[in-house]
């Protein structure tokens, strides 16, 4: 599948400085920008600042917090040359993304502290997109962004977002710059990377709607599998998050997880979760493996990793796996990873772990 990345930032900052360069000769610090608390220039300088800043944090694989330094500008900088820092601050981003492993990550706060090449991307490109819309906004001038940048930023950074009649009203609809028919008005928003478990030698890497869309198409949604993967399981689950995801019900952190071994950063398996919590803390777990990985404990190891994060939540208190009766070899994994056999009838073998 054809990944968020480089090009696409590329694509947002150049449809960004086009915009803006019809108003360059206009005093950008005496015009709000939109809705927005600062002026234009201001928020020109914002763009720059957070391209550089994800392209550092992605670079330097920051853990913890940002790469500790602000982008300033030269005292006399003019509206040309503060454009021509956004084109450069976006060409680090491009570099940087392009350069960096798939499995690399970098510090972000929202919402699990980290994000991949192409949430970095992604969120590159959604503050040029959404912060050239206020600009243009309050220059009073025109600025529409190609539909498949906001569809990526959409599909990357706002999975729990139900898609609408267009990408681009949607985008400005959930980050309360817009109205959607049908839908009230967005007052507070948070975007959201994917959320990535560790276990001992693997990573649970949470999947997005473009990742199942593929995967459910027969493509490999951008990881690389070992032979015989990914397996059917993983594909039908990958039907069921986006089937969620187009209904506006899809809980990321409750979603499909691509269990990726660390040694090489090849696919071995998929693993998650049927749905999201019901009233009484309820969640039923799945799982499968490529052929070609079983009989090395990584469901077992993905299983307990898995369990052990669900469980440390508030809003759940059980989990529940259905094994077939004929399936010897996962009924020991989910044995092995604590769950206890609570009943059995004639479509298989029922298995919880509960909060003690």
């Amino acid at each position: 599948m054809r990944e968020t990345g480089g090009d696409q930032v590329t694509a947002a900052v150049a449809g960004c400085t086009a915009a803006l360069r019809t108003a360059v000769d206009r005093d950008w610090a005496g015009v709000r920008a939109g809705r927005l608390d600062w002026n234009c220039h201001d928020t020109a300088v914002h763009i720059a600042d957070d391209l550089v800043a994800y392209a550092a944090n992605l670079a330097g694989r920051a853990e913890d917090a940002y790469v500790p330094f602000e982008l300033r500008l030269d005292d006399g900088t003019d509206n040309s040359g503060l454009l021509h820092v956004i084109e450069t601050t976006g060409a680090l981003l491009a570099a940087t993304v392009r350069t960096t492993p798939r499995t690399a990550r970098g510090f972000h706060p929202y919402p699990f502290r980290s994000a991949d090449r192409a949430g970095f991307a992604a969120m590159g490109i959604a503050e040029v997109l959404l912060h050239t819309h206020d600009m243009a906004t309050g220059l009073e001038i025109p600025y529409r962004p190609a539909e498949e940048l906001a569809e990526a930023v959409l599909g990357h950074l706002f999975p729990h977002v139900q898609p609408g009649p267009t990408a681009w009203q949607t985008l400005l609809w959930a980050t309360g710059r817009g109205e959607l028919p049908g839908r009230a008005p967005v007052t507070d928003w948070r975007w959201s990377n994917n959320l990535v478990i560790s276990a001992d030698r693997l990573d649970l890497v949470g999947i997005r709607p473009a990742e199942a869309r593929d995967l459910r198409h027969g493509g490999d949604g951008g990881f690389e599998w070992i032979d015989g993967g990914p397996y059917e399981g993983t594909r039908d689950a990958a039907g069921f998050l986006l089937k969620a995801y187009e209904g506006g019900v899809h809980r990321p952190e409750f979603g499909v997880f691509v269990l990726v071994r660390r040694a090489d950063g090849r696919a071995v398996g998929g693993m998650g979760f049927h749905s999201a919590p019901d009233e009484e803390g309820r969640v039923e777990i799945g799982y499968d493996l490529a052929e070609a990985a079983r009989g090395n404990g990584y469901a077992t190891e993905a299983l307990r990793a898995l369990a052990d994060w669900a469980l440390a939540r508030d809003d759940v208190r059980s989990l529940f796996a259905t094994v077939e009766a004929a399936n010897t070899p996962s009924q020991a994994v989910v044995t092995r990873a604590g769950f206890t056999k609570v009943s059995e009838d004639e479509e298989g073998l029922a298995f919880a772990l509960r909060v003690e």
